[in-house]
């Protein structure tokens, strides 16, 4: 997509919506109108509703200006607090099982392929134009900015996240929230914190000490809430050492009010709160979807407590003046919402998520240059995956009901998200994206649910093009990371009868592939969004060069990873088998070993070869790095490109420094993005993020009082370049 569409939809949505700096504080605004509350009025704006399949079931619920979606508070016109409607998520305003019947959206690619991409700058522009149609369809919050840490390649979740490095997922989370909250609406930060697995996520006890706490989850929102400053967190369903996330005094107030002075206020998740004065004491300010809690427990239990002095009015006070103070800060107490829906230009918001998608794409293996596919090729079979119909979309709250249609839609038939997900495709077609770009080919589609007929076909084809899948969702980790369906075996037969056999994977995750060393490329386009299918027939064939980089490390088997399946996954499958009557699983401890060592970290540490590094990807030409030069925590280098064709490289820079028990990694400490053509040279400048390499003790940041070793490379693996710096340890502000 031309660049100059980015720049309009972005330069456009914050021209209308920036107004003149206010002269007072948003919180001295927000005190003064808590001041004039009454009560009710106080107790009203700390407890909201979830909106139900059958909301005529739900007593006492209120109908009003409700748009049907995740959330609801009534508003206050005599004081002019606007009524706060809340949707899901961060990939498009969803309408997962159709609560708006015949509401469609923009869907954006995963997070994890907006991470691919390590350009914040997709992140801020995808972030600007969700919140473009939030507005116009009259939402003002949007429950998006998921930071979570991708700990574990099982995670049911990690699409919905930026990956296992705290600086790239800090940086991604905290545009996409800036870009929202440019159309003066509030974004939220999610899920805070340790919200790491699925399995058990209501009950299990994440254990985790501070310190490396602070170095890696904790330093992911750290930065996320820095960058995109949002109005909301949301705590997690987990607890956190022993105490729930939405009652954990440690994380609420000791550290994200507190040491980081954070201003805004933090909500529940949906069915997360589990008491009125410890919850309450402990920071919480306001319970979202009340309904999903065994009481409304900040409704008259919480009048109560404040009139019994359990919890003080001050408390309540402040409560209020939080949430206030995020209604004010992100503009959205003074832009009102539209009365109707607005119209939405849904083609060019379909070209930002067909960009975003395009350079999200990983190249992760082209042996021979069997890619990029020649247009003079003239029997092509597609194999699996619908691609004749649509592209796989993740599950959850998250889910869009995109723009194009839903060609394939498979309901959940058992455990929590059969309630609230389906299986779905976009209706975007690589099939027919393909047949376009080479009209005088004989493209055909076998479905590839048996592998001798796809094979067949496979045979008489000058290239085979198979697409794979492994569909994850919110509330589900994955049993294995075996693909499903035994779409192993079929991508083993077509590629025993056709060297020129092409994967493209459409995965939430990584996956094993022990087919790999049979097929000459491969492709992980993620859940690439409602243009998915257009995306990746442009990389197949060269229209567009992939530049994505792995934003998680695939495993070669998934006993390389800290934990080879998901804690507690026996309980919960039991439980999702059994009737409805019978009570969740009870707490259990997930323990985290790694530490600060996430992801590539755990890998270098055990000394273990991945299938994939961190921060892999090919692409249609070469670079070559050079020249490396150290002043201070600049590093800069000259990038070449040595290739034929003109391409994006990443270059990554690590910095090997010890954590708090005197593990030595490599850390990801800066990155720089690049547009070269061929044979062209530039000088880059990449600024070290100091917290990378630092270690957190006694209340502070703590750098080692020596030259660290430094590589810049094209992974966490590469050492192209090797130096040494000295960083000045980080300021704890």
């Amino acid at each position: 997509m031309p660049s100059r569409h980015l720049l309009l939809l972005a330069g456009g949505a914050l021209a209308l919506l920036s107004g003149p700096l206010r002269a007072e504080s948003a919180r001295d605004r927000a005190v003064a109108l808590v001041d004039r509350m009454t009560q009710d009025e106080k107790l009203h704006m700390v407890h909201g509703w979830w909106y139900p399949n059958d909301r005529h079931a739900t007593p006492g619920m209120p109908v009003g200006d409700w748009v049907p979606s995740a959330g609801y508070i009534q508003a206050i016109p005599r004081l002019g607090i606007p009524a706060l409607r809340e949707s899901d998520a961060g990939l498009g305003v969803a309408n997962q099982v159709e609560e708006r019947p015949g509401d469609t959206a923009t869907a954006m690619p995963s997070a994890l392929a907006q991470a691919a991409s390590f350009d914040p700058e997709i992140a801020r522009v995808g972030g600007v134009m969700i919140g473009a149609e939030a507005r116009a369809k009259r939402f003002n919050i949007l429950l998006a900015g998921g930071v979570n840490l991708t700990r574990d390649p099982w995670g049911g979740r990690n699409f919905e996240y930026y990956g296992e490095d705290p600086l790239l997922a800090g940086h991604m989370a905290g545009a996409v929230i800036a870009g929202v909250q440019s159309n003066r609406i509030i974004s939220t930060v999610k899920h805070f914190v340790l919200n790491a697995q699925e399995t058990g996520r209501h009950v299990l006890d994440a254990r985790l000490a501070d310190e490396p706490m602070r170095e890696s989850d904790l330093l992911a929102f750290r930065i996320a809430i820095d960058e995109g400053k949002p109005a909301a967190v949301m705590c997690a369903y987990n607890k956190v050492n022993g105490d729930y996330a939405c009652e954990n005094r440690h994380t609420l107030i000791d550290i994200l009010k507190g040491e980081w002075r954070y201003p805004g206020w933090v909500m529940s998740d949906w069915g997360a709160v589990h008491s009125t004065d410890k919850a309450a004491l402990a920071g919480l300010d306001q319970q979202s979807g009340q309904q999903l809690d065994k009481q409304v427990y900040f409704g008259a239990p919480l009048a109560r407590s404040v009139a019994a002095g359990r919890v003080p009015q001050a408390r309540l006070d402040d409560m209020v003046a939080r949430i206030l103070t995020g209604l004010i800060s992100s503009g959205a107490m003074d832009a009102p919402l539209p009365k109707e829906q607005e119209p939405i230009d849904y083609a060019a918001h379909a070209a930002v998520a067909q960009h975003a998608a395009a350079e999200g794409i990983v190249l992760l293996k082209n042996e021979h240059g069997a890619l990029p596919l020649a247009a003079s090729a003239k029997r092509i079979v597609v194999i699996g995956g619908h691609a004749d119909v649509g592209v796989l979309s993740g599950g959850g709250s998250s889910q869009v009901r995109s723009v194009g249609g839903v060609p394939v839609e498979i309901p959940v038939a058992k455990g929590e998200a059969a309630g609230f997900t389906r299986i779905t495709w976009h209706g975007s077609s690589p099939l027919k994206a393909i047949r376009a770009l080479v009209p005088g080919a004989d493209v055909t589609f076998v479905d590839g649910h048996d592998p001798a007929a796809a094979a067949r076909a496979a045979k008489a084809a000058d290239v085979a093009i198979v697409f794979a899948w492994q569909w994850q969702t919110e509330s589900r980790d994955v049993a294995t990371l075996a693909l499903p369906d035994r779409q192993d075996a079929t991508i083993a037969a077509v590629a025993a009868v056709n060297r020129r056999t092409v994967v493209v994977l459409e995965t939430g995750g990584p996956v094993l592939m022990p087919w790999l060393a049979a097929v000459p490329a491969v492709i992980e386009a993620w859940y690439p969004g409602q243009r998915g299918g257009e995306a990746i027939a442009d990389a197949l064939f060269g229209r567009t060069n992939p530049a994505g980089r792995l934003p998680m490390t695939f495993p070669a088997a998934a006993s390389q990873a800290p934990r080879p399946s998901p804690p507690g996954l026996a309980a919960q499958q039991a439980h999702d088998d059994a009737p409805a009557s019978v009570p969740a699983p009870e707490s259990f401890t997930v323990e985290y070993p790694e530490g600060a060592n996430v992801g590539y970290r755990w890998y270098e540490h055990r000394r273990e070869t991945p299938l994939f590094p961190f921060g892999h990807g090919l692409s249609y030409t070469r670079f070559r790095y050079a020249d490396l030069r150290v002043d201070g925590a600049v590093v800069s280098f000259a990038v070449t490109n040595v290739g034929k064709a003109a391409g994006t490289d990443v270059p990554q820079v690590y910095v090997r420094a010890p954590d708090g028990a005197g593990v030595e990694t490599y850390r990801l400490a800066g990155w720089s993005r690049l547009t070269l053509a061929s044979g062209a040279t530039r000088r880059v400048s990449v600024i070290l993020d100091a917290r990378a390499a630092a270690t957190w003790r006694d209340g502070g940041w703590r750098m080692p009082a020596r030259p660290l070793p430094l590589a810049v490379g094209h992974d966490a693996m590469d050492r192209a370049l090797t130096g040494s710096v000295s960083l000045p340890a980080p300021s704890v502000e």
